[in-house]
């Protein structure tokens, strides 16, 4: 990776939407040279606060790496005709000129915003200064750090094969650690992972005063002064990096690290005098005006796009055409696919599917991301989420009873019945059922299949999903971008 990528910085507009509001009024109205920046507190939080808005980039988790192409990818939508615009990502068509595109451009902007994180942590420095000092030194080098490990996660779980001992060491992708026009070596997923984590334990150590850790996600202005230090949920604070944390020791085949990560959480978050990340309540989820989709209360780490509901008119909107939109059914109120998804009726999560018309078309649409006025978590696109903890905790702790706890608990408060699986290998089968329930729009279930070798999966040509259809293990890896590779030349 030799491209250096300008840093991009934003002023942010500090205003509260409404008295509910859940974040700032994210405006871009400006950019400033790295010399006029860094120079005080204020100046690395606005830096900061730029790599965050650019990663609600359509190009990243504002749709491409969240609810649109990782998703269809993980064969979740209903995608039977050959014109469909996501038609060849169903069908693994990497070589395809639209795909090529996007999965360029998801690249290009994640390696861009590392660049930004690295710039940011040049200037941070080794320890606190008079220009940054604590406790904007640990957050901001935290939460830094942090971010470049998520993005190198990401890439190297979308472009690099699947970890395991005959793959680890082959080339995968550039961990690029450091600011400037070096050319970085494409490591094998080892070196890759021993950096990813190398980095959250740094990240999470650096967070230890984190004020999400003793108040919560505060989200409320400050009433005394900064809010840099509130609206936690919207930052990847302590207790999202180190679930990031947990998800990389998965990925990397290392499943007590990981449950020692994810019971750690679960532990401080639920204890009796904290209960951060609180589990949505059924009145909440099933509200007739303001339904809370998402379940904002148990999102550990969320990006706050304003532009979401553009990313619902894209993909979800009751009035595409059939051949844009993504959806269970054609343009009509069949629900054959949410019956094979959703296994009790008394499922709130079966919500996220309701009937919409234009008047004259009437089809069953997924609103989770449909605009809400003033609605829970009305800007938010969740990254990282509590269930995710637990689903951790089930899959990897070697007691069947007691995964066994952690993998119904989710199913308690999503309002279904418990499930009694005989043993561990039938518990892990419920577990990816149960993953593809939760994660649906969030960009999470492509690698969770990947990460398990899943040889079959849910049909896009079926309504029911079934039969499923064979996977190819290869079509897991994404080629490299051409962008990339060009300059390997």
């Amino acid at each position: 990776m030799k491209k250096l990528y300008k840093i991009i910085i934003y002023f942010l507009s500090i205003g509260v939407i409404s008295s509910c509001g859940k974040w700032v009024d994210v405006k871009p109205t400006d950019r400033l040279g790295e010399d006029q920046l860094f120079v005080n507190s204020a100046g690395f939080i606005k830096a900061l606060n730029g790599v965050y808005v650019e990663m609600a980039h359509q190009n990243l988790y504002g749709q491409n790496m969240s609810t649109g192409a990782l998703d269809v990818l993980a064969q979740y939508y209903y995608i039977k005709s050959s014109t469909h615009v996501f038609e060849k990502y169903t069908t693994f068509m990497y070589t395809d000129a639209h795909v090529k595109a996007t999965m360029g451009n998801i690249w290009g902007k994640a390696y861009e915003l590392i660049a930004n994180c690295n710039v940011i942590l040049d200037k941070c420095g080794d320890g606190p200064s008079k220009i940054l000092a604590e406790p904007y030194y640990g957050i901001v080098k935290g939460e830094t750090l942090a971010l470049r490990a998520m993005l190198h996660l990401d890439m190297l779980r979308l472009f690099g094969p699947i970890y395991n001992e005959d793959n680890k060491l082959k080339e995968a992708i550039p961990y690029v650690d450091k600011s400037g026009f070096e050319v970085f070596p494409l490591l094998g997923s080892q070196q890759v992972m021993e950096h990813v984590i190398n980095d959250l334990i740094m990240a999470t150590s650096l967070l230890e005063m984190d004020p999400v850790r003793t108040e919560g996600v505060r989200h409320n202005n400050n009433a005394g002064g900064s809010n840099d230090l509130y609206y936690r949920q919207y930052r990847l604070n302590y207790y999202a990096a180190k679930a990031l944390l947990a998800r990389a020791y998965l990925w990397k085949g290392e499943r007590s690290k990981a449950l020692e990560c994810a019971e750690e959480i679960l532990s401080e978050v639920q204890a009796a005098d904290k209960n951060i990340f609180p589990y949505v309540t059924f009145a909440d989820a099933t509200n007739v005006d303001k339904p809370d989709r998402l379940f904002s209360t148990e999102v550990m780490f969320a990006l706050y796009d304003i532009n979401r509901q553009e990313m619902y008119k894209r993909l979800f909107d009751v009035s595409l055409k059939g051949d844009s939109k993504l959806s269970f059914s054609l343009d009509d109120i069949n629900v054959e696919r949410i019956n094979a998804t959703y296994d009790d009726g008394n499922d709130f999560r079966r919500r996220s599917w309701q009937s919409a018309s234009t008047g004259t078309i009437t089809a069953t649409t997924n609103m989770k991301y449909a605009d809400i006025a003033n609605g829970p978590g009305r800007y938010m696109v969740p990254l990282i989420r509590l269930s995710e903890v637990l689903l951790i905790a089930a899959e990897c702790h070697p007691d069947l009873v007691q995964a066994t706890a952690y993998f119904n608990k989710l199913r308690t408060v999503r309002n279904c019945v418990s499930l009694e699986p005989g043993d561990l290998a039938v518990l892990k089968m419920e577990i990816g059922k149960e993953f593809r329930r939760e994660m649906l729009g969030e960009g999470q279930m492509f690698f969770f299949y990947k990460r398990n070798n899943y040889q079959s999966l849910p049909n896009h040509t079926t309504l029911n999903t079934l039969p499923e259809k064979t996977m190819v293990l290869n079509n897991y890896v994404v080629p490299l971008p051409d962008s990339e590779t060009a300059q390997r030349q």
